[in-house]
């Protein structure tokens, strides 16, 4: 998920989402296969139904940062033309001011796509683009590796390339493997506390970024003001995170709204968390926290450095 869209309408948006993600964890695979290519038309089923590829796509436009991560490592890369804004990485894709929250078909249609991705079906992208035979595959926010991994094997069926698909999910299961398992698990699990802006919206174990946590067995602190709801993203109060003392902090808003650990210590009654006492308080940029391609191999590295200067300071037998 994007994190401009996460500012000041992260509950709504997060509750779209999360439907959007229920309805493509059952993805149709592609009606058949040749020498190992994928053979077109080629049939998928996305979040907004099913959508068929006439041919081989050559003419990418990317609306979604996530799946831009995913089709260059994958292999597809050189048959994108165009991505949007917030599509950063890799630097060396062909970034544009299309936007994926508010697409311009026309400005869309410009770049003479032959196929089209997005993580949401906003303003009836895919009818619109329909019209145009431009197919559509909308590839919502993830709510679970699984979904991660089938996302990166739909990006690989659909641009030919699924060797490159099986490759980049076996690479990621195995390096986040090997991150976990490098992390001392202490008696008792650490509290988290994970912030997605100053006014402290955070996210459950109910959403991907919660997920992550969960592996290493931590406690989320947001878990008993959200859990139970459809959106996973409660914003809490300063007055809640200090009472709920989390022993590590992570700050998914350095770069959105200049959150760091000094800033954090400033705030009234801070001073006195633990993971604020034992500077504990990990920034990492937004867009590592918020999105659920590849790199987030690389956020799991993160916790993981963090929850190891943890165990030196609380210890196996941490409170």
């Amino acid at each position: 998920m994007r994190k401009h869209q996460l500012i000041g309408v992260l509950a709504v948006f997060a509750i779209a989402a999360s439907a959007c993600a229920s309805s493509s964890t059952t993805p149709q695979r592609p009606v058949a296969e040749r020498s190992g290519h994928a053979a077109y038309p080629l049939t998928l089923h996305d979040a907004a139904g099913t959508v068929t590829i006439p041919h081989r796509p050559t003419r990418i436009v990317s609306l979604s940062a996530t799946a831009t991560q995913m089709l260059f490592a994958v292999g597809a890369g050189a048959q994108v033309v165009a991505v949007d804004q917030y599509s950063t990485y890799p630097s060396s894709a062909p970034r544009t001011n299309l936007s994926g929250s508010q697409p311009n078909v026309e400005a869309i249609a410009r770049y003479r796509p032959d196929l089209v991705i997005n993580d949401a079906d906003v303003g009836n992208l895919s009818r619109s683009l329909k019209a145009l035979r431009v197919p559509v595959l909308i590839e919502p926010a993830a709510k679970s590796f699984a979904v991660s991994y089938q996302q990166i094997a739909d990006l690989g069926a659909a641009t030919d390339h699924e060797h490159g698909a099986r490759q980049t999910v076996s690479s990621m299961r195995s390096h986040i493997a090997r991150i976990v398992a490098s992390v001392p698990r202490p008696s008792r699990p650490l509290r988290v506390y994970h912030e997605l802006d100053p006014t402290f919206y955070s996210a459950t174990t109910a959403t991907f970024i919660g997920q992550i946590y969960r592996l290493f067995g931590l406690r989320n602190v947001a878990d008993k003001a959200g859990i139970t709801r459809n959106s996973g993203y409660p914003q809490l109060s300063a007055e809640y995170v200090v009472a709920s003392n989390p022993q590590v902090i992570v700050l998914a808003d350095i770069a959105c709204c200049h959150q760091s650990a000094r800033t954090v210590a400033a705030r009234p009654g801070w001073s006195r968390v633990d993971a604020v006492r034992h500077d504990l308080v990990l920034g990492v940029d937004d867009s590592l926290a918020s999105e659920w391609g590849p790199r987030i191999v690389e956020f799991v590295g993160h916790v993981a450095k963090l929850l190891r200067r943890a165990e030196t300071v609380y210890g196996a037998g941490q409170p």
